[in-house]
């Protein structure tokens, strides 16, 4: 199940990528929870809005992104993308303790946030199989998705205590200084033992042939519907559990521990996932089953 944990530069960037999920689960509940409570009177509309201003660019720039993940060195992007998130949350943290922030401020550190977010996706989805190679990639991605699961289950849940005692602008900070973790694990890599990366892409006219490459590939367009369909009217967790919360009159520890109990199932999931050899259908078709049955019940609570 753990394989891919014997080799040292994997082993270094799933404890990093670790600690700095955790962070930013903890910032997400927290700025879900200030936009709802305390810069609007309960408006669910406004942390809609705000969770578009966070993925709506990494929606149009992910034909960009993928470029440069492609063009240039992953883990110097990565390097760049994640001292910019954390500098980010510094800021973010700034305002909110100061007691200065506003709706509109966060608004403008969500697109930012975005922003920098469609870049650092593509390429550290892609770093993946430069740290493994062939061989270990099934387990690792799925280990990856244990360890961002995982962080789900412990960020939310801190940062509700978190808001309760200190308030959500040190969230906002802790989550800042969890950013450390994956700069150094990044500098700590042994460079020379990374897979070498392809080199193909030279301009737009890759964009182009990406998506003509997906058209004539039934099987990764089914697998973008699902993730679209998902994605859409599934996976809006920070509008449903914030809103839940306030309907059964609870406060900001019980959404954190209400967003970091959807996790449990999610690390069980991908850590029987890093057990196979490949992916079941089986087990991609009753995750999505028991995910629907789940959300008919929150619905019906």
């Amino acid at each position: 199940m753990f394989r891919s944990l014997t080799l040292y530069n994997y082993r270094a960037w799933f404890f990093g990528a670790l600690i700095s999920n955790i962070g930013a689960w903890m910032q997400s509940t927290a700025l879900a929870w200030i936009v709802l409570t305390v810069l609007t009177e309960n408006d669910a509309g406004a942390v809609g809005i705000n969770m578009a201003l966070q993925f709506g660019p990494q929606l149009l720039l992910v034909p960009i992104s993928g470029l440069i993940a492609d063009k240039f060195d992953r883990r110097k992007i990565l390097l760049m993308t994640q001292t910019s998130l954390g500098l980010l949350a510094v800021a973010l943290a700034a305002i909110t303790v100061t007691g200065v922030v506003e709706l509109w401020m966060v608004q403008i550190f969500a697109f930012a946030f975005g922003v920098t977010q469609a870049i650092d996706a593509p390429a550290r989805q892609a770093f993946v199989s430069q740290l493994v190679g062939r061989k270990f990639l099934p387990n690792a991605v799925a280990l990856n998705s244990a360890s961002f699961h995982g962080a789900r289950l412990i960020g939310p849940a801190v940062a509700g205590v978190s808001i309760a005692i200190v308030g959500p602008g040190w969230v906002f900070a802790l989550n800042a200084l969890t950013f450390a973790a994956m700069i150094i694990a990044l500098l700590a890599m042994r460079t020379d033992e990374l897979e070498p990366s392809p080199r193909g892409a030279k301009g737009f006219g890759d964009i182009v042939q990406g998506l003509k490459y997906v058209r004539r590939r039934d099987d990764i367009l089914i697998v973008m519907l699902m993730a679209v369909l998902l994605g859409t009217f599934g996976l809006n967790f920070q509008i449903f559990i914030s809103t839940m919360t306030l309907e059964f009159d609870a406060d900001a520890e019980v959404f954190g521990v209400l967003s970091s109990a959807m996790a449990v199932g999610s690390v069980t999931g991908a850590l029987l996932s890093a057990r196979s050899e490949r992916p079941k259908y089986s087990v991609i078709i009753g995750g999505i089953g028991l995910f629907a049955v789940g959300i008919a019940a929150a619905a019906w609570a």
